[in-house]
């Protein structure tokens, strides 16, 4: 008797603590959840926007409802995943309650891991390629847009062709004068275009920049002295203020791509959480249920009495 015990034992012990089979269940359910929610999501985000100006949501309000409903959305699916991997495990006999409530945390826990890395797969792999057909059109038409800014601000970044510029640059003052300039419109272009950006730069022309400028540009359009220097004036401010508005484009896209990465960890950790806790109510409710057998009472026969 006791050496029958012991063996039964053993094999209690050496069973292994984790149900995988109840784990990708739980995970399978999690991530199909997750890819509806999420593509529902993209739906009704983009009913939500139009290109005409003040029709539509704000980028604040899209913002903060994109984090709601991505939490939403973590919890939602997490909940289900984490609920299934623990009603549907085994029931681990002869444990210690600490022991089940261990294993049950883990099993929701492996649960959310796994439907997390599936369900990133497929909205990288699909619903990106869904979405990009309709944000090819605005893309492209933003790219012209940055093209002009980041060479507004190419002055605030040093690199080798920006060392280059810097060269020529110095290379033009070797032969400034007094003389009119013969030199083609695009050299000319080519001039100015290494001044402006080396003002741009220092965040201001030198007064000698400036003036041989003025005298290239009057040479060139036939205009006066003084009004080609208006005119330098006048355009250097407009080069300051795309400069400025790329500055001030990249600084917010730099606060909002911190701001999503923290909500997104937010959100992941709210996924783990529910995953984990609903995996105890699961395995709690699996313990709970009790084995229903139906006894059949059978009639005696009675023989009859002769």
């Amino acid at each position: 008797m006791i050496a029958s015990t012991d063996t039964s034992l053993t094999a209690v012990q050496d069973r292994s603590g984790v149900a995988w089979p109840a784990i990708f269940a739980g995970a399978a359910a999690a991530a199909a959840l997750s890819l509806i929610l999420i593509v529902l999501g993209f739906g009704l985000g983009f009913s939500a926007v139009s290109p005409w100006p003040g029709d539509g949501g704000t980028f604040k309000q899209m913002s903060i409802s994109t984090f709601i409903w991505l939490a939403i959305t973590q919890i939602l699916a997490s909940g289900l995943g984490g609920y299934l991997a623990g009603r549907l495990r085994v029931k681990w006999a002869s444990l210690h309650g600490d022991e089940v409530y261990f294993r049950d945390t883990a099993h929701g826990f492996l649960a959310w891991a796994i439907a997390t890395l599936v369900t990133a797969t497929l909205v990288v792999g699909s619903v990106s390629s869904l979405v990009g057909g309709g944000l090819q059109a605005g893309a492209t038409l933003a790219a012209g847009a940055a093209a002009s800014a980041s060479g507004a601000a190419s002055g605030s970044t040093k690199t080798a062709s920006d060392n280059t510029d810097d060269a020529a640059y110095f290379i033009d003052t070797l032969f400034r004068d007094n003389r009119p300039v013969a030199v083609s419109d695009d050299a000319a272009h080519a001039v100015a275009t290494r001044i402006f950006l080396r003002g741009l730069a220092q965040g201001q022309l030198s007064a000698d920049d400036r003036t041989y400028l003025a005298q290239v540009i009057a040479q060139r359009t036939q205009i006066s002295q003084a009004e080609a220097e208006q005119r330098i004036d006048a355009v250097f401010a407009q080069a300051q203020q795309a400069k400025q508005q790329a500055l001030q484009a990249a600084d917010t896209a730099r606060k909002v791509a911190a701001g999503s990465a923290l909500w997104m960890f937010a959100a992941l950790l709210c996924g783990a959480f529910f995953a984990s806790f609903m995996a105890i109510v699961g395995g709690r409710r699996r313990d709970a249920e009790l084995l229903v057998v139906h006894h059949v009472h059978s009639t005696p026969h009675t023989q009859p009495i002769r």
